[in-house]
């Protein structure tokens, strides 16, 4: 008895490559994030946002992995497209627009990090950091609303939740209120959003809509 490995279409196998980024994409992010925030002297993760990274001589490390975590993040915005959902892809591609978008456009450095830098808040923003916000913030409301629009058809308790832990802790953020509580939450809050869109993507990779 002869066993043959079970195959697919070309058009299903670009599908599925595309959601294979989707998956990769959170953790990929999560990982190098984490990975240079522990090693990186003084940064803390319970003050410094992970867009500080960008800033210093080991900066372009955070900026690649911000522009490669964009990329793959519109890829699999991409693949879910091609299982035949309609503005959720297109709103995700919009988050990972804004990923890269604030990869080019780097942050000012803050609170202390890198070493040399005044503790204390700047007294003014430089266009790259301003438009680094701007891009960080729409992409930010693309995946608030990406949430909640594929809570219609893949997860819907998961989709809506993450939405709104993500809603309430970039409220926060964006607030300026730059509290510990704050800061752990909004990290804890792309960590979750990261998660749910490695599920999404796996769940549409195996074909299963809920």
């Amino acid at each position: 008895m002869t066993l043959t490995a079970p195959t697919c279409d070309p058009a299903t196998r670009v599908t599925r490559s595309l959601l294979g980024y989707g998956i990769v994409a959170g953790p990929f992010y999560v990982v190098v994030s984490l990975v240079q925030a522990l090693a990186r002297p003084g940064f803390d993760l319970t003050r410094h946002e992970w867009s500080l990274l960008a800033t210093g001589p080991s900066g372009w490390i955070q900026t690649v992995n911000l522009v490669l975590s964009g990329l793959m993040v519109v890829a699999g915005a991409a693949g879910i497209r091609r299982t035949g959902l309609k503005w959720g892809p297109v709103l995700l591609a919009g988050y990972g627009i804004g990923l890269v978008g604030a990869g080019f456009f780097t942050a000012d450095p803050a609170g202390g990090f890198p070493a040399g830098t005044p503790a204390g808040r700047a007294t003014s923003v430089s266009w790259h950091a301003m438009l680094h916000l701007v891009a960080g913030g729409i992409g930010f409301l693309c995946l608030i609303s990406a949430c909640f629009v594929l809570a219609r058809t893949v997860l819907p308790w998961f989709s809506r939740i993450t939405g709104v832990v993500f809603s309430a802790s970039f409220a926060g953020i964006a607030s300026g209120a730059g509290t510990v509580a704050l800061n752990l939450a909004f990290t804890a809050a792309v960590v979750l959003a990261s998660v749910w869109l490695s599920v999404v993507s796996l769940r549409l990779y195996r074909g299963e809509a809920r």
